[in-house]
Parts: structure tokens; sequence; C-alpha cells
């Protein structure tokens, strides 16, 4: 609690004294989140056995965001506490009020700036970084961002290197079970758009440093992964056209040779203000479980949630059993907005493996997601959204549970996220 209070100390000086300040604007922004969600988890994330009884919890968000700006500088500092009802006693001595946001940006003209400090990474559509809004907690790394911008052109390079402590000796070595899940990274976005095409395109290479081996067999060394494509957009007279495709290369964490790679097509096309419709496809390679190298594609920080089906079987959650079956999913939905205030979609995915396993199908099965969202007054929002899974025995054998077991989920989430802007001229 002590780290919040001296957050906010830090975060108003700037605003308390911009009377003082001789830049031509010094603007302070506070937003506050509360967003518990109810869940009912019959199935979610892992396909139950049989007679298995099913999970229900209430989780929480707690966000206070607060961030100032002026022509070259800003401060961003956000606090959250995250968990579900019930899990902090009554009478709390030890809180568990953390820092998920902490960062300057410098703002050095001509389009060139550096940022660093804790930050969401979040690219593109989201599919190698991005800031899994729907985890009750977010994904954030802590990083140096340096970068160019345009009318048409942007470029980051991104640099991060974790220790788990201060050392005085003893190397450098990491262990990722305690913290951020790679040693070292190094990554480079780039992105083109233009006001006279509808067109835009990215170009995405990430090196990660991954610690493999024992420190305390001193059989440790810093193994290292890319990660390269390109992800492709076009919107033009109520199509809204997409795809990406990545390669990986290097070594992974477990030092076998990768040789993986994924590719998504989409499209979607509104109808009127009313009706739209979507159509996707995604592949991610798969191992097999022979062969020098591992062939089974790894879609890292991605909010995987958004695209592989709501229950989050596939890379939300991990295989089992040792297997890397890859996914290929092929979705259709609708949507249709009753109102300006009310909105919903379904969704239907039809998975299958990428590889073909020993003795099993590739069908993994079927799942159907539903989802309604009501603003109710400004800046609340109320989301509902229900899911079934019909799975195979593949579907067993690479995620346990039984798919002659019923598998469904549903949820209900109030978001609740005022903002409040301070100006001074």
């Amino acid at each position: 609690m002590k780290t919040f209070y001296w957050s906010l100390v830090i975060m108003l000086l700037p605003s308390m004294a911009y009377t003082q300040n001789t830049e031509k604007e010094n603007e302070f922004t506070m937003s506050v989140q509360i967003r518990p969600r109810a869940e009912y988890r019959n199935g979610a994330l892992t396909p139950r056995n049989e007679g298995e009884s099913a999970a229900s919890f209430i989780n929480n968000r707690a966000r206070l965001s607060m961030d100032y700006k002026r022509s070259d500088l800003e401060i961003k500092m956000s606090a959250q506490h995250v968990g579900v009802w019930g899990q902090d006693p009554q009478i709390d001595k030890n809180g568990r009020f953390i820092l998920n946001e902490a960062w300057a940006k410098l703002d050095f003209g001509q389009g060139f700036f550096a940022q660093l400090g804790r930050q969401t990474l979040s690219y593109d559509d989201e599919r190698i970084l991005g800031g899994l809004g729907w985890n009750v907690a977010g994904r954030y790394h802590d990083a140096l961002k340096l970068g160019y911008a345009n009318k048409n052109n942007e470029v980051h390079l991104i640099l991060a290197f974790n220790q788990n402590d201060e050392k005085t000796a003893g190397g450098t070595y990491y262990d990722s079970s305690k913290g951020q899940p790679y040693k070292n990274m190094q990554t480079v976005w780039y992105h083109y758009k233009s006001d006279n095409i509808p067109f835009g395109a990215s170009l995405l290479f990430m090196n990660l440093g991954l610690e493999t081996g024992d420190k305390a067999t001193e059989d440790s060394h810093t193994r290292y992964l890319q990660t390269m494509g390109t992800y492709l957009t076009y919107k033009d007279s109520g199509w809204d056209l997409n795809g990406a495709f990545y390669y990986q290369m290097g070594k992974n964490k477990f030092v076998r040779k990768v040789s993986a790679l994924m590719g998504s097509v989409q499209a979607a096309y509104a109808f009127d203000k009313t009706w739209g419709a979507v159509a996707s496809f995604d592949y991610l390679s798969g191992d097999k479980g022979t062969g020098d190298k591992f062939k089974a594609f790894d879609p890292l920080y991605g909010t995987h949630h958004k695209f592989y089906g709501a229950m989050d079987y596939f890379y939300a959650s991990t295989f089992a059993n040792g297997y890397a079956p890859g996914l290929m999913d092929t979705r259709i939905g609708g949507r249709f907005r009753a109102s300006s205030k009310v909105d919903m979609e379904l969704n239907y995915h039809y998975f299958t493996t990428a590889v073909k396993l020993p003795e099993l199908k590739k069908s993994l099965g079927s799942e159907v997601d539903y989802q309604i969202n009501w603003s109710i007054m400004k800046d609340v929002k109320l989301s509902a959204g229900y899911s079934f899974m019909l799975g195979t025995k593949t579907m067993d054998a690479v995620k346990t549970g039984n798919h002659k077991s019923w598998q469904d989920w549903g949820w209900v989430s109030l978001n609740i996220n005022p903002k409040v802007l301070f100006t001074k001229w």
C-alpha cells in the first residue's frame, strides 16, 4: 500500500506545479476501473472428467490509473488489486495492491521518443504481443521502447533485460519461473499506413533470450528464439480484411531447435450498422514428436482469448501428456447491434490438430461462443457470455477430460471505468 501512496504523490506533483511550467499544456488524467466478473466453469480451460463438479467464483479488478502529459513528457502510473471475492481476510495487513504500470515517455521532437518502465506491449491484432485485457491481471513487460513516427510510418525498438534481484556476483542466471518468462528481448516493429489507400502493413522481428539448464549444476545457458512475420490489413466499403504470417526458429527453453510457422486470414463484412458477419482461419504448426526440429509454433505473449475460442482450451492453457499438435481453427460468426447501447455476437469454431497424431483423428471438436454487451450508462457496461464445447477422443488425449461429459462455461461482468481529465493552458 505504501507503494501506491508514493505513486499517487509522484503523479500529483507535476499536476500541482503546472502554474509555474512554461509548456503550452499540462494535462492530468485519472481513471478508475472496477470490474467484477462472475464465472461458472464446467469445462473451461481444461475439459472436465465424468462426474467432476462445476466451479463458480467472482473475480475482481480494482485499478487506479494516473497519467500526466505535456508536449515533451508523459508519465503513467497504474495500481491494481486483483483476485477472487473472499480470497483476502476481512482484516488484511498484507494487501496485494501493486503497480501494474509505471512508465515515462520522453518526446524528443521530430517524431522521436523513448518510453521506459513497466508497460503494456500491444501490437497489431495482438497475436504475438498483447495486453491480455480479458485476464483479470493483464500482461505487462519491463522494457525500454525507442520509437519514431511520421504520417505514414512508425518503427519501434523494444529492449528488455531481466534479473530476479540485485546481485553482487554470480553471473546473470535468471529463473523465469519467478518473474518474466524470458531473460532478455530485442524486438523491432514497423508499421505503414496511408490516408489515401485503405491498406496497412506491419513487420515484426523478435529475438528472445531464454535461460536454460540448472544453475545448481552450472549447466545454464541463454538460448535464443526468433519470431518474425507480417500483419496486413485492408478496410473499405464495409469490408475488413486482415492476414498474418509468422515464422519461428532458433532454440526454445527445452534446448530444441525450432522450425515452426503460423498463418491467419480473416474477412469481416458490415451489411449495415446493425448486421455484420465474419469468417476466419488460423493455422499454428504442430509437432509429431519425431524429427530433429521442434515444429510447434508458440504464439508467445499474445491475447489468445481473442482468437482460439472463448473457453481458452488452446494456448491460453497448455496441452497435456507431452503433446504439441498445433491447431487449425475455422470460424464463422455474426454480429447484431440491437440499439446504440446493446450489441451481441455469435461465433462457431471447428478445431483440428495441425498434425496427424498416431492412432488419433485430427478433429478436436466444435465450440459455440455467444456474448452480449449492454452500455447501461456512461462509463458502465454489462457483458455476459455463454460457450459450450463438443469434443472428441483426440481432445481427451491432448487436453485430458472426457468428451462425453457436457462442457460449458458462462460468465457475467460489470465494467465501471470513468475517466476525469484536468487541463491547464
